[in-house]
């Protein structure tokens, strides 16, 4: 038998309003996506002014970073043409998100879920979600 942590709603809740907070500080309205462990989406939301494409991509980059276990740029230069990872972009009918913003949860150890963040440029989206993660651990 196995004992799994994972975030809940309470958890979200905390993450999507460190990120909020985080988002408003650059000045950029963001979509954000908090998943479980297994990259299945527990809480969203889409700031006033968040793009519409944004949605599905935070969505999916939160996926990638529970479900993969590891940050969405670690997969940009691993997939490019003649990289380890070429086409991973295309593997799960293009959920696998290979730009910045979705990074996974770490407690204890273990990834207990993820954060995608989208709007803002992958550096932007990148900086809120990491901001939200460490506002969450504190």
């Amino acid at each position: 038998m196995q004992n799994i942590k994972r975030l809940d709603l309470a958890d979200a809740g905390t993450l999507l309003a460190a990120a909020k907070a985080a988002a408003q500080a650059i000045g950029v309205s963001m979509c954000i996506a908090i998943v479980d462990d297994s990259g299945n989406l527990i809480a969203f939301e889409r700031m006033d002014g968040g793009k519409i494409v944004s949605i599905t991509i935070a969505i999916d980059k939160a996926f990638t970073a529970a479900a993969a276990r590891r940050a969405t740029h670690d997969y940009n230069t691993a997939s490019q043409p003649g990289m380890p990872a070429y086409g991973v972009n295309t593997a799960l009918g293009g959920r696998m998100i290979v730009v910045g913003g979705g990074l996974p949860v770490v407690w204890e150890g273990a990834v207990v879920g993820g954060i995608g963040v989208s709007s803002g440029t992958p550096e932007q989206d990148r900086l809120v979600a990491q901001e939200a993660i460490d506002r969450f651990l504190s």
